[in-house]
């Protein structure tokens, strides 16, 4: 990983973003610290599950509550 000082990334942005876009990181410091980082965009914080797409949707529940949920919502917030 690459580390650049945030004076140093004003004068060579253009450069650090194509060392990202070509899939290097480059760690951002100012005094020394680390402060932010600059990578690729990628799926690296997404994840999905194995069954995405492979089906129909279905309900999370099974059957309706006829109102009972909202009865006891509106009772609790004091319009009931």
């Amino acid at each position: 990983m690459k580390e650049i000082s945030i004076q140093a990334l004003k004068g060579h942005l253009s450069g650090a973003v194509a060392d990202a876009e070509a899939g290097e990181t480059i760690l951002i410091t100012r005094r020394r610290a680390p402060v932010a980082r600059l990578g690729p965009v990628g799926d690296q914080h997404v994840t999905r599950g194995a069954k995405v797409g492979t089906g129909p949707l279905r309900p999370a529940i099974k059957r309706g509550s006829n109102g009972r949920y909202l009865a006891v919502l509106s009772e609790d917030r004091g319009n009931g």
